[in-house]
């Protein structure tokens, strides 16, 4: 009888995303504090067969999904029949997509397809997106570089958040070209926002966090209609610094308890075609025997 495997894909959230200038092929270097949270896709494996069978609940993401490309990636010569299930909105900044593919390097490395060619996971998780090696790391870190540069932050604080969705997807292409269209400072790590954010995190000063929050799409987004609404909502309910994250469509804020989350969320007018998603901060098991 074969033995189907079922495993969570967390979102994440940006709590600071510092884009600096251009690096070697184009690609631009970050600076970003990142935290997954329990928003998950589903991901059901049954190993063995011949290649792989692929499904997923959303039809427009069945085809070239990255959970393909990861399998496929990994060279292995058993196959596997893998069902996803969508729960993290597309086009949101959320990393869903990310996340899938990350969950499948990390099931491969736990034995779910048995043996495996050798590979370097990290290249191969930063060849399917730069968000994928973060994802590899199970908790909040200090993401550097393109992406490849991932520090974890240990145990997350036991905080949470209310996540709005607007009926819109953002072009992470056109958001990089209009941040390159305008004057900025220099960023030197000595002063970043998002290394004073990592230590906060880790001394789990919440006020400090919340203070330090911050995302260079937003002034690029923040006149966007549909994005400015999801904005003002959380906003009129009360939070405190409502923020984008990735380069959106999604916007969250922080709350320290799920009495003050669920507070905000019952505060929040609702409006047709916006989804709300109340959210806690997600470590895996390595960050929390």
């Amino acid at each position: 009888m074969k033995v189907s495997t079922k495993l969570p894909a967390p979102a994440k959230l940006n709590l600071t995303l510092e884009v600096l200038s251009r690096v070697a092929g184009g690609l631009h270097g970050i600076r970003s504090v990142m935290v997954p949270i329990d928003l998950c896709d589903e991901i059901e494996i049954v190993p063995g067969g011949e290649g792989l069978q692929f499904f997923c609940d959303d039809p427009a993401l069945q085809n070239d999904n990255l959970v393909e490309r990861a399998f496929r990636a990994l060279g292995l010569r058993s196959g596997a029949t893998i069902t996803l299930r969508k729960n993290i909105p597309a086009q949101a900044g959320l990393g869903g997509g990310s996340s899938d593919a990350a969950m499948i390097l990390l099931t491969a490395q736990r034995g779910t397809f048995g043996a495996v060619p050798p590979i370097d996971y990290l290249t191969t998780a930063l060849e399917l997106g730069s968000d994928v090696p973060f994802f590899l790391v199970e908790t909040a870190a200090l993401v550097e570089g393109t992406g490849e540069r991932v520090t974890a932050l240990g145990r997350v604080p036991e905080w949470h958040a209310v996540v709005v969705k607007p009926p819109i997807a953002t072009s992470t292409k056109e958001a990089y070209a209009a941040l390159d269209e305008r004057e900025r400072n220099p960023r030197p790590r000595n002063a970043s926002a998002s290394l004073a954010l990592g230590e906060a995190l880790q001394r789990a000063q919440f006020d400090r966090v919340v203070e330090l929050l911050q995302n260079d799409f937003l002034d690029v987004f923040s006149t966007t209609p549909e994005i400015a609404q999801a904005l003002a909502m959380l906003k009129d309910a009360g939070a405190d610094k409502p923020m984008l994250t990735g380069s959106g469509s999604a916007v969250y804020a922080l709350a320290r308890t799920a009495a003050e989350r669920d507070s905000l969320v019952n505060r929040i007018t609702a409006v047709p075609e916006f989804e709300i998603f109340p959210c806690a901060f997600r470590s895996g098991a390595v960050w929390t025997r």
